[in-house]
């Protein structure tokens, strides 16, 4: 999956883990062990500050971890998991019944208006279940959940509960907290391990957090952990097709040691933004940036 395109780096081998407990779009965690591969063996704590569903974190299931993230009520999901996994279940549980009893569109839509009224983790985890592909978007104007029910049966509540028993088990030794992503780089060390998957800046501005995303401050905040002996693994658009623009994002001179690319298949935002089509020439392909 990954060739290399500046000077030679060490890659480890790296189980991969197949379970999402979250479905959400960009997520990571098909190719997260491959990622993963050219981390540092010597970390001390790894951070992640743009959790999202986790998929990283939880295949790297790190001795001591922290994951944050901006957007409060995925935070809400994530410490409820590692607090208190028998409620994240009955969360899932309550809310499948509901999807279940009667037109499942409808039943959606009840749990989709009840996030909408107050947000919350609790309606979010069933809907990244059960919305069309993951795709979690929101309207610019008000924080409005626009993605319509998805035509997949969301898994059952037992399936969903060993999920959770596993989930569980991973993320143990990390804690989870909203924060935004300067904060938790600022707080990395020497021999910590910071790995950033922000927001695509041109294809996912409907999407939780990307709105007010701003590059310039991350390479900012990348660069001071640098200068700290804070290593810093980024995923960033690479030769991905917006539209009709190749992505070519613009990177400070120096920061960066290594670069590589990564297949992870066809865009999901796209299939969603075309009506479903199969989407061959769409390909996405990430850059994978290390700073040692």
């Amino acid at each position: 999956m990954f060739t290399e395109a500046v000077g030679p780096i060490r890659s480890s081998h790296v189980a991969p883990f197949k379970s999402q407990l979250l479905k959400w779009i960009g997520n990571k965690q098909k190719f997260a062990h491959e990622i993963i591969s050219y981390f540092p063996t010597d970390m001390r704590t790894y951070r992640e500050p743009f959790l999202g569903s986790g998929g990283v974190l939880a295949t790297l299931a790190p001795r001591l971890g922290v994951g944050t993230d901006a957007f409060a009520p995925l935070v809400e999901i994530w410490q409820t998991l590692r607090d208190d996994p028998e409620q994240l279940k009955a969360w899932y549980r309550e809310r499948w019944a509901v999807h279940a009893e009667g037109d499942p569109v409808e039943g959606y839509e009840r749990i989709k208006a009840s996030y909408n009224a107050s947000p919350n983790g609790a309606d979010l985890l069933f809907l990244s279940r059960s919305c069309y592909g993951g795709i979690v978007r929101f309207r610019k104007a008000d924080g409005y959940m626009s993605t319509p029910c998805g035509p997949h049966r969301p898994i059952t509540p037992a399936s969903f509960n060993q999920r959770v028993d596993e989930w569980s088990r991973r993320v143990r030794g990390s804690t989870f907290r909203q924060a935004d992503f300067a904060e938790t780089m600022a707080e990395a060390g020497p021999g910590d391990v910071v790995y950033c998957d922000p927001p695509y800046s041109h294809s996912q501005a409907i999407l939780y957090g990307a709105q007010a995303f701003d590059l310039g401050r991350l390479m900012t905040a990348i660069a001071d952990c640098k200068e700290r002996g804070v290593r810093v693994v980024l995923s960033i658009d690479g030769t991905k097709k917006s539209g009709d623009v190749y992505c070519d994002v613009p990177l400070p001179d120096g920061l960066f040691e290594h670069e590589l690319l990564v297949n992870v298949g066809r865009s999901m935002l796209r299939r969603f933004q075309m009506g479903g089509q199969t989407l061959e020439a769409e390909e996405v392909r990430d850059r994978l940036l290390l700073t040692y």
